[in-house]
């Protein structure tokens, strides 16, 4: 019995690359079929995603499965590719170690960033497509059903996916600090300015489903943008005062080189709000929000050292767990070639066993 993985993923191969080997929509259901028409009596699983693209192949006749040449000369036929321009890009895997990768990624300790759950339903998906295209036989089901299990384990028994290890998740971790979950709906979002991290962090905070959003720009036709794909409400800009004293979360983002929003007239501000909390991410550099804003009573204000400072820490707590994770890959990869190994031995003995146990039992059923 042998076990292959051929692949590329973000760190052997540039984006460049990962792209033109994708395997996206109708192209996939084709690669397995030209695969089953190359490689008869071959069981295969595609994994593709944005960060790799892997080839899973089993067989009991070692000589049929695909090496990494034969697998660098499918992938790139497929695609069109020179397969002198694809394989030094590749990776080749056997066996231990092949089982061994899949249980790391399921687990998503092979991805870019550890511990993103995204990855375990994405393997899920391509086992699931190959069997439907019954391209998945004996090895690769008990394979692909071990490494779902393990990833799942790996999330429900260790603390890695715990965390946020992005600026923007950990700015919607520390505003959950500040508001129950359960009273987002009736809190309002002020958007200031339109950067790509601001758009990353309000769609972090959408996920806690706000009450209302409103979105002010110095150029009123991106604001408008901006609130338009966010559901929101796109206000002046030359109001910013009134949308501060209404707003119980704000974000800040803008390219202005001197501070938008000074101590005193935040203060003329929380005045106005009845001094009600208000949670403040100030993510632009220079910064929007001058500090000592966030000395005024019921100010919570971050900046993006404050949350990037959040973020290592972070990231150190999920290596921790890393190791938790890797001990029980370890185990599980032993555990599941030692039942694949024993496996073929065990058929007789256990068909030899049921013949004897019927025979009993139909002696039994007769004397009753």
């Amino acid at each position: 019995m042998k076990i292959v993985l051929v692949g590329c993923n973000h760190r052997s191969a540039p984006v460049a690359v990962r792209e033109r080997l994708a395997f996206d929509g109708p192209k996939l259901d084709r690669a397995l079929d030209a695969f089953a028409e190359r490689f008869p009596n071959v069981e295969a699983v595609l994994l593709s995603t944005c960060n790799r693209v892997e080839l899973y192949a089993a067989g009991d006749q070692p000589a049929q499965v695909p090496d990494l040449e034969c697998a660098a000369e499918f992938l790139a036929a497929f695609h069109g590719l020179a397969v002198f321009d694809l394989t030094p890009h590749l990776y080749f895997q056997a066996d231990h170690t092949a089982v061994h990768h899949l249980f790391e990624v399921a687990g998503s300790l092979d991805s870019l960033v550890p511990g993103e759950s995204q990855i375990l339903a994405q393997v899920k998906e391509a086992y699931r497509i190959a069997r439907e295209r019954r391209l998945t036989g004996p090895v690769t089901n008990a394979l692909f059903q071990k490494a779902i299990a393990v990833g799942k384990q790996i999330h429900t028994s260790t603390e890695i996916a715990r965390k946020k290890v992005s600026v923007s998740s950990v700015a919607v971790e520390f505003a959950c600090e500040i508001f129950e979950a359960d009273q987002f709906p009736e809190k309002t979002v002020l958007v200031i300015g339109a950067g790509k991290m601001g758009e990353l962090t309000l769609e972090h905070l959408c996920e806690l489903r706000p009450g209302r959003i409103l979105v002010t720009n110095r150029t009123p036709q991106k604001a408008a943008e901006v609130a338009a794909k966010w559901k929101g409400q796109a206000v002046p800009f030359e109001r910013l005062d009134d949308w501060l004293a209404e707003a119980d979360l704000v974000l800040s983002t803008t390219g202005s080189p001197q501070p938008l929003v000074t101590r005193d007239r935040f203060a003329a501000v929380m005045r106005r709000r009845g001094n009600r909390p208000v949670f403040i991410v100030d993510i632009a550099v220079p910064r929007d929000v001058a500090p000592d804003v966030g000395d005024l009573e019921n100010v919570y204000l971050y900046n993006i050292d404050d949350l990037q400072r959040e973020r290592d820490k972070n990231l150190k707590a999920r290596e921790r767990e890393m190791l938790k994770a890797r001990t029980i890959i370890d185990r599980e990869t032993g555990s599941f070639l030692s039942e694949l190994t024993h496996q073929p031995h065990a058929g007789p003995v256990s068909s030899q066993l049921r013949q004897e146990w019927d025979t009993r039992r139909e002696v039994e059923l007769a004397r009753l």
